[in-house]
């Protein structure tokens, strides 16, 4: 199971479409994925072992050394190039317009420094052309003012041509000016994905390495009890990775259209019982779920969506609930109707956080400290919407949260 796991992160390493690079104490590269081998040109494996500056253009290489031995000083995550441009160079020479993110980590004593490469070639194009719009908009605006003082006679000829083509030029530059906006919000996206993800995947795996060097000490009979606790642990920093990459591969597979919607019949009071039993190990202490089925349990729909669908809002409330909570699913169903209530008496949601819940990467201000990607309810949204149903939140602070679905059978 572990193997299936690591194969995940592997494969969300291997197909990122930002650059990781991991280099070690030295400044040595020891990790590339193959978009960034793209980026700088790179054949697979052949940037592996060299310094990280072979990637700097020559004339910063030796600043950047210093940088570098400052970072390692005093590690911080952080983005680079505040108010000036940063560049790479390609294997060829050629100088690369990029944006860094760097986040870092310790294993035995040793630092290793993760930077996130996105190459801003495109943004940096548009920029230009919004200066060229710009000046030829500025030379326009000088040819108006000296027509007006130099040829009154045809001013309102010349002025009506010229409005045109300002009116041409200013439309242009909007247009520019859009398409800037939306590169900017999606590499704002991507950063917070790529930030999340580092963060969301450092908790588990720093608990995994831990626990697994531990387990060898504990040779004897009598140490079984601490055995049994660390790979507990493991088990269950394994699931809370299983459960981030599930998002990440949900919300892709959204993105890409590659979910369909594949109705049959099943029975839907079995499905609920049976994934309150299986997620009965996610369950915090003297926790209690409560089931009420009314009507027919049989339901024409896509049984592997609203079982995604449920889960996510049956471990929403899991996590969001009191150790000694009560969890309550709610399903009636009708010949043309389902509907499925998940109900819980945890944290609560505050109303000027509510209105973004369904949106990617959203987490509420009173839920930081709980583990999650903020990816749950925008993907069940996501789900209901090809159901053509729809979903409803009822929650109060303190007092608990209620998640109702309602899909058609036909």
């Amino acid at each position: 199971m572990l193997n299936m796991h690591f194969e995940h992160l592997t494969s969300l390493f291997e197909n990122a479409t930002e650059g990781i690079i991991l280099a070690d104490t030295s400044g040595k590269i020891i990790l590339i994925n193959p978009a960034a081998e793209r980026m700088f040109g790179y054949n697979k494996g052949e940037i592996i072992g060299n310094p990280i500056e072979v990637l700097i253009p020559d004339q910063f290489k030796h600043h950047h050394k210093e940088l570098r031995e400052g970072f390692y000083h005093h590690p911080a995550n952080r983005s680079m190039g505040q108010n000036r441009d940063l560049y790479g160079k390609r294997k060829n020479g050629i100088d690369l317009p990029v944006e860094v993110s760097l986040s870092h980590y310790r294993k035995d004593g040793e630092l290793f420094v993760i930077a996130f490469i996105v190459d801003i070639t495109k943004r940096k194009e548009i920029e230009h052309n919004m200066k060229l719009q710009q000046m030829q908009l500025e030379k326009i605006s000088n040819e108006i003012r000296k027509l007006n003082t130099e040829l009154e006679v045809k001013v309102e000829e010349r002025t009506m041509i010229l409005k045109e083509a300002l009116q041409k030029l200013e439309q242009s530059q909007d247009e520019l000016s859009d398409a800037l906006n939306k590169e900017k919000q999606l590499n704002e996206i991507k950063s917070r994905f790529v930030s999340m993800a580092s963060h969301e995947f450092r908790t588990p795996l720093s608990t995994i390495l831990s626990s697994a060097s531990l387990l060898s000490k504990y040779a004897d009979t009598q140490d079984q009890e601490k055995r049994i606790r660390h790979i507990d642990k493991i088990k269950g920093s394994v699931r809370h990775l299983n459960d981030i990459l599930e998002d990440f591969l949900s919300l892709g597979k959204l993105d890409e259209g590659k979910v369909e919607v594949h109705k049959q019949e099943f029975n839907l009071q079995e499905c609920i019982y049976d994934i309150v039993e299986e997620m009965k190990g996610l369950q915090k202490k003297e926790q209690q779920v409560i089931i009420n089925f009314n009507g027919h349990p049989v339901i024409n729909s896509d049984k592997k969506m609203l079982r995604n669908v449920i889960i996510n809002l049956l471990s929403n409330a899991v996590k969001f609930s009191k150790e000694d909570g009560i969890i309550t699913i709610t399903a009636k169903t009708n010949s043309d109707n389902i509907s499925i209530a998940v109900k819980d008496a945890g944290i609560g949601i505050g109303k000027e956080d509510q209105v973004h819940l369904f949106s990617s990467f959203f987490r509420a201000a009173n839920a930081f400290n709980i583990q999650g990607t903020g990816l749950g309810l925008h993907i069940v949204k996501r789900y209901i919407d090809m159901l053509c149903g729809t979903v409803e939140l009822d929650s109060e602070l303190n007092k608990g949260t209620t998640v109702t679905i309602s899909i058609p059978q036909i």
